[in-house]
């Protein structure tokens, strides 16, 4: 029996999109079950690699065919779908549900900033954009097609922000490298904060009250009078 043939009734019977991987522990669980049967077997030690090969055969086939659905992958996991042409009737059959409501063109400008550059600062974002995004980077937030995924090693260290696999859902994407390409958009400059301050290379950052002892002592040493001994020193 080949792979593509049982991957086909598994993704039809699935309540959810399914990746590769949860695809390929099915296989071994089936194959390591008490009642196993002698033809799951043979496929309890399938790779990843090999399940989505099969899946992507499957997908041509079912595109070739011109079948009223097809297979897709979106965000990293594998679904059937209807064909697009075929709405208005399944609208009928199941109805039409609440759908968050579209994204502003400011929303969108920004989305795409984060895309094509995370992960990226809040004042990045502004640097490219040219105005403020507050507002409109807390809409992202709430609607998750961002979230804060880490901190910029600069001063302040500020939060980066990376797009989420809903983003990717929300576009219909399989991944990233999907986008289209924006070379210019990348390419635009922005300036970051300089790195904070450390006392050396590979040591943990100088403490704010360290720097400003280390100041004044600086200061207060360059407005003490030199001593007749450095005078003469000097002359």
């Amino acid at each position: 029996m080949e792979l593509k043939f049982i991957l086909e009734p598994l993704l039809f019977s699935a309540q959810k999109p399914m990746t590769a991987k949860e695809l390929r522990d099915i296989l071994a669980t089936a194959a390591t079950a008490e009642e196993a049967h002698e033809s799951a077997k043979p496929f309890k030690k399938t790779k990843e690699d090999d399940v989505t090969a099969a899946l992507e055969e499957l997908a041509r086939e079912h595109e070739t065919a011109a079948r009223s659905f097809r297979l897709v992958c979106v965000a990293g996991a594998w679904q059937f779908v209807t064909q697009p042409e075929f709405a208005p009737w399944l609208k009928a059959l199941v109805g039409v549900k609440n759908r968050p409501s579209r994204l502003s063109q400011a929303a969108l400008e920004t989305l795409s900033i984060i895309a094509y550059r995370q992960p990226v600062t809040r004042a990045e974002v502004e640097q490219v954009r040219g105005v403020n995004v507050d507002g409109t980077m807390q809409t992202l937030l709430e609607r998750n097609l961002v979230v804060q995924s880490g901190r910029a090693e600069v001063v302040g260290r500020p939060a980066l922000y990376s797009t989420t696999p809903l983003f990717l859902e929300y576009f219909g994407l399989r991944g990233l490298e999907d986008l289209p390409a924006a070379d210019e958009l990348r390419r635009i400059p922005v300036e970051r904060p300089p790195a904070p301050v450390t006392a050396d290379a590979g040591l943990a950052t100088v403490p704010p009250e360290q720097l400003q002892l280390d100041e004044a002592e600086k200061s207060k040493s360059e407005e003490s009078p030199a001593t007749p001994s450095e005078s003469s020193a000097a002359v």
